[in-house]
């Protein structure tokens, strides 16, 4: 649609949309093919009839022809070409997989498999999901179809736009210390910001941050949002700053959760946690009291790459199926959340939701003053 508007020229040239991961499978193959996991992020993907709802893209002036046919993510799309063998160095011949989406890869990778399982990433987003079979979708979240079981199992995530991507943005930005203390000595500097923020107190005394520096997704769906740092004072310093970025995105990930908790979603806690900034136990500790749940943190930190390699074995008969997803997962680190810590959490977050409901309308009209610049 983007393209179409502003540059109807580009527009023209379409022949087929991919995603990321297709676009790669057709530079191996020479196929176009969508897998059912990817197409739903499109937005006209009818995820129940696993098909793309071509009335609705008629709809929206968009050719229907320029979407791919779409694969469960099992299926073998075609085998690596002699020009993608000669550009990447993989054998001619080996079979590539339609494959999926990177959330679910990690699900398989840390045993988050079974109907009401659960799994939290702290990557660039900040998220979790959960594995259900009930198509009564919950439509604030985001949902697609689930590795195993592909036919009528879905996973229902819920994503923070800016999750590990805060520290990571107060690291480069406000950590130069930090920094050349890693670049000098080894230490890291992720460890170094959480040992600061160990020392702020529960509630970072009322300093609260909206972490929204990308806008964001569930449950609000803002692409206006911006970040706001509310409450700052003579009494805060670089502890209260630190800590309370990381209670902004545990505060935005609870927004989503009380939407599976309205809906009476079957979860299976420990909630795991996986990947990026859950290695940083005080995170984890905010999250857990936060969210008010048990978890725990896999031991194996491949991640994705390792989930995509499982789903490799079965789709070319390797592996049976998936049962020994759960056996191998490891966990490690169980937290249990401090009753005191999540009432005082709740009466932040109240004001964290209030916070944003004040000044909604003020970011849409900082959005048009920078227009006009």
């Amino acid at each position: 649609m983007w393209e179409k508007t502003n540059r109807p020229d580009s527009y023209k040239k379409i022949y087929k949309v991919f995603s990321i991961s297709s676009f790669i499978n057709f530079k191996l193959t020479g196929t176009f093919a969508e897998t059912h996991q990817c197409a739903t992020f499109s937005g006209v993907y009818n995820l129940k009839e696993r098909k793309y709802g071509t009335e609705l893209i008629r709809k929206m002036g968009l050719d229907p022809d320029i979407f791919c046919k779409t694969h469960y993510a099992e299926e073998i799309i075609g085998k690596v070409s002699n020009k993608a063998s000669e550009e990447t160095g993989l054998t001619p011949g080996t079979p590539v997989v339609a494959g999926q989406a990177d959330f679910t890869a990690s699900c398989i990778a840390s045993g988050v498999t079974e109907v009401g399982d659960i799994q939290c990433n702290l990557g660039t987003c900040g998220n979790f999901g959960v594995i259900l079979k009930d198509t009564d979708f919950i439509y604030e979240m985001i949902t697609w179809g689930f590795t195993v079981g592909e036919n009528d199992t879905y996973v229902t995530a819920a994503t923070t736009t800016t999750g590990g991507m805060l520290l990571r943005y107060i690291r480069d930005v406000f950590s130069q210390l930090e920094v050349a203390a890693e670049n000098s000595f080894g230490l890291s500097s992720y460890a170094l910001l959480d040992s600061q923020a160990e020392k702020a107190p529960c509630g970072s005394d009322g300093l609260i941050i909206l972490p929204f520096l990308t806008g964001e997704r569930t449950p609000i769906w803002d692409s206006h949002a911006k970040a706001v740092v509310f409450g700052l004072s003579l009494n805060h310093n670089r502890s209260h700053f630190i800590r309370a970025a990381m209670e902004g995105v545990a505060y935005a990930m609870y927004d989503s959760l009380e939407y599976f908790i309205k809906k009476k979603v079957k979860i299976n806690f420990p909630l795991v946690m996986h990947e990026g900034g859950a290695k940083s136990n005080i995170w984890r500790q905010i999250i857990t009291d936060v969210f008010n749940v048990p978890t725990v943190l896999t031991k194996r930190k491949i991640g994705a790459p390792f989930g995509d390699a499982i789903l490799a074995g079965v789709a070319t008969g390797y592996f049976k199926d998936y049962s020994m997803c759960k056996q191998w997962a490891e966990y490690v680190n169980m937290l249990e959340p401090d009753e005191k810590n999540h009432k005082k959490y709740m009466q932040y977050f109240e004001l964290y939701k209030e916070i944003y409901n004040h000044i909604k309308q003020d970011y849409r009209k900082l959005s048009r003053l920078r227009e006009l610049e």
